[in-house]
């Protein structure tokens, strides 16, 4: 019964010694494993943000590059309508377009430092209008303005995008001052909303100055006034990236579209402007 006891007593003590380094290792792998795996995890992170950090980037520029052409095309059209007015307006001397003489006058009305600037390839020399033509049938011309835009992104090896601005505008070729009835009436020029009537054809309020600028821009922005600028009551004046101003009026807008940023102006004999006050710049 003795030996039976010790027997008996001694052999949980062989155990502990027995099994004491094997759970020693095995805690130890354990810890091991845990570690590794933490490595993989942390890896696995530095991986993901390695492939989207220059994705976010990337997406951030082609939103600028946008926007710059968008500003490139309103301000070349803008340009063009500016440059044809006074064309069509010497259409009683000339009753040809000269192309190099229409993207002179593109340029001026634009700023040659701001073509050379922007993304337009080849600047102030990339703009081509020798597809415009004036009929001497119908006295329309048909103003067109080629140009090339190149993305600046060597890395991506872009072509470059050609673009084409378009319009069609009337030849000023006179009138007879009969149908206006009497013949001592002065021409004024009105719009169809407007209270006033303008003497000058190139007033400031009747040429729109058309620009893009950011939507966080414009809260700190004053037109020629000095006067803030207000969300547009047709459009809302609240668009992503970017809002339409002009320089004397007071609203921005959020699409070149808007009704705000259109003006159809009729000439009248001052006769039937009854009614309407003289303009504060041109009707002294």
């Amino acid at each position: 019964m003795p030996g039976y006891l010790y027997s008996k007593n001694i052999l949980p003590h062989f155990y502990r010694k027995a099994s004491a380094p094997a759970c020693r290792i095995y805690k130890k792998n354990l810890s091991l494993n845990k570690k590794q795996s933490g490595k993989g995890i942390k890896g696995s992170i530095t991986v993901e943000a390695a492939l989207a950090v220059p994705l976010f980037f990337l997406a951030i520029v082609s939103l600028l590059y946008l926007m710059e052409l968008s500003a490139v095309r309103t301000s070349v059209r803008s340009g063009l309508q500016s440059a044809g007015k006074q064309l069509m307006q010497d259409a009683c001397e000339a009753t040809i377009i000269i192309p190099s003489k229409l993207e002179s006058d593109i340029i001026n009305e634009i700023g040659g430092d701001r073509l050379d600037r922007s993304m337009i390839k080849g600047g102030r020399g990339g703009i081509h209008c020798e597809e415009s033509c004036l009929s001497a049938v119908t006295g329309t011309g048909t103003l067109k303005a080629k140009y090339e835009v190149q993305l600046p992104l060597p890395a991506f090896a872009i072509p470059a995008i050609t673009c084409e601005e378009t319009m069609r505008i009337k030849a000023w070729t006179g009138y007879e001052k009969s149908i206006f009835g009497n013949i001592k009436d002065d021409t004024v020029y009105i719009t169809e909303n407007g209270i006033v009537y303008h003497k000058d054809y190139h007033c400031t309020y009747l040429e729109l100055s058309i620009r893009m600028v950011s939507d966080i821009e414009v809260e700190a922005l004053r037109n020629s006034s000095g006067g803030k600028y207000y969300p547009c009551e047709h459009c809302g004046g609240s668009a992503a990236g970017g809002v339409y101003i002009t320089d004397n009026g007071d609203r921005y807008h959020s699409t070149l579209a808007c009704s705000g940023l259109k003006r159809t102006v009729y000439a009248v004999p001052v006769s039937e402007a009854a009614g309407k006050g003289a303009c504060s710049r041109c009707g002294r």
